[in-house]
């Protein structure tokens, strides 16, 4: 009787980042021990010893390193978060924690962001393994905690105590890239993120004179505070083209045919459908209030109230950016930075992009992989500490029909089934060139 074939990689992926999307890791309130124990139980049962670190209890990293066919080379990083944001079930039309099948896709918080991908490489590192491949260099894995609260407690917490894991790395892949964007049935865009805004939250207070509510008050806080609130959400930012966004805007107009106005990108809203917000968020910065707190009582005028802003800034503009910031303040409110992580920029080019280029167009034939900067960050940020050159690359061809980057944070989180297979086929070609 002959022997059950050994499972691929095309065979594993949706259960594994099924069973990754019912482990619930949303931050702050699960922790990312059970997940990261699962990940290190998988690359055990395939050969491959793993540390798991803990920056607090439960606040849970796994590292693990494969050997390479030749490793005096730089070794390669890939890296991946654990942990997801919160989801209120009563807004979703399924469980976001049961990782549930339909439609031709896996539904679930983490089915995009990013537990396709910790599911992907799983898969593929298990495959290889199995079947005795090296990849051409040392490949270092890391899932890690806490990216979506700015990776304090993970990414960063590894690079401060633990970079001796990271020996040898000098690039690395994650996740917000190599999704498709389909521009006619024969044409597909794979932007591949070699660019990040900086983050700058951003808590704002103002102090006024306390008193009754029903006395002449010309000292108030709130007043103070909804004023340079009002100021700020309501500042256009000009915008400030870097060389990844006029890279991107020059090969995404000539795939439409059409001449992209950055100045007034509600033109081409039409025909760039859903990826529209995407391309408006990178070409300037931006300032959104997000939390307002003040006051105990109605009729109590309160000596103090805060606000919360997220801050985002294009890579060459966080000077511009606070000095902004700080004249629409005006003289009354003041800022403290509740957290801030750098902005990130690197070429379009080198043996890695290759890679991922000829990967991508293996695989589909109407792929074209162009450059694009991310709108949000990564822990690309944190391992850049280390002077690893980070690029988002999760490759996935999509649905034409999904709103990829309405699914990031969203109700209904969702990947098409056939788009993690596509993207263990991609990651395979890509591992062994890299």
């Amino acid at each position: 009787m002959s022997p059950e074939p050994m499972p691929t990689a095309e065979d594993e992926v949706v259960d594994l980042c099924r069973d990754l999307i019912r482990i619930d890791t949303s931050n702050p309130i699960k922790p990312e021990r059970p997940a990261a124990e699962y990940v290190a139980e998988k690359l055990a049962e395939v050969g491959l010893a793993t540390k798991i670190v803990e920056s607090e209890p439960g606040r849970a990293s796994v590292v693990a390193r494969m050997e390479g066919a030749d490793s005096s080379r730089p070794a390669l990083l890939i890296h991946g978060h654990l942990d997801v944001v919160p989801a209120d079930k009563s807004h979703w039309s399924v469980d976001p924690f049961a990782g549930e099948i339909k439609d031709g896709c896996l539904w679930g918080r983490g089915a995009v962001d990013m537990k396709d991908m910790d599911a992907m490489t799983l898969a593929l590192v298990r495959q290889w393994q199995r079947e005795g491949n090296r990849p051409p260099r040392d490949v270092v894995l890391a899932f890690v905690a806490d990216e979506e609260a700015g990776g304090v407690k993970g990414a960063h917490y590894l690079v401060e105590h633990h970079k001796d894991l990271f020996e040898g790395c000098t690039e690395s892949i994650s996740e917000v890239g190599g999704f498709s964007l389909q521009i006619r049935e024969d044409l597909r865009l794979y932007p591949i993120q070699t660019a990040q805004r900086g983050m700058a939250w951003m808590k704002l207070i103002a102090k006024g004179r306390a008193g009754h509510g029903s006395l002449v008050n010309d000292n108030n806080a709130v007043t103070k505070l909804s004023e340079a609130i009002a100021r700020i959400g309501r500042h256009e930012w000009p915008v400030r083209l870097t060389k990844t966004v006029e890279a991107f805007l020059a090969e995404l107009g000539d795939a439409l045919g059409t001449d992209i106005d950055p100045h007034d990108i509600s033109a081409a809203a039409d025909k760039l459908g859903t990826i529209t917000a995407l391309v408006a968020a990178t070409l300037r910065n931006t300032a959104n209030p997000t939390m307002l707190d003040a006051g105990y009582k109605v009729n109590v005028i309160p000596q103090e109230a805060t606000a919360h802003v997220d801050g985002r800034y294009l890579p060459g503009y966080k000077e511009e950016f606070l000095n902004t910031i700080d004249e629409l303040l005006g003289p009354d409110v003041t800022r403290e930075m509740v957290h801030e992580d750098i902005a990130l920029e690197t070429e379009w080019g080198g043996p890695l992009v290759d890679a991922m280029k000829s990967a991508i167009k293996a695989e589909d034939d109407g792929a074209k992989p162009v450059p694009y900067c991310l709108f949000g960050g990564t822990d690309d940020k944190s391992f850049s500490e280390l002077g690893i050159t980070g690029y988002g690359f999760s490759p996935l061809r999509l649905a034409p029909d999904l709103d990829f980057a309405g699914m990031f944070h969203g109700v209904d989180e969702r990947v098409n089934l056939n788009a993690l297979r596509f993207g263990v086929r991609v990651l395979d070609r890509f591992l062994a060139n890299c």
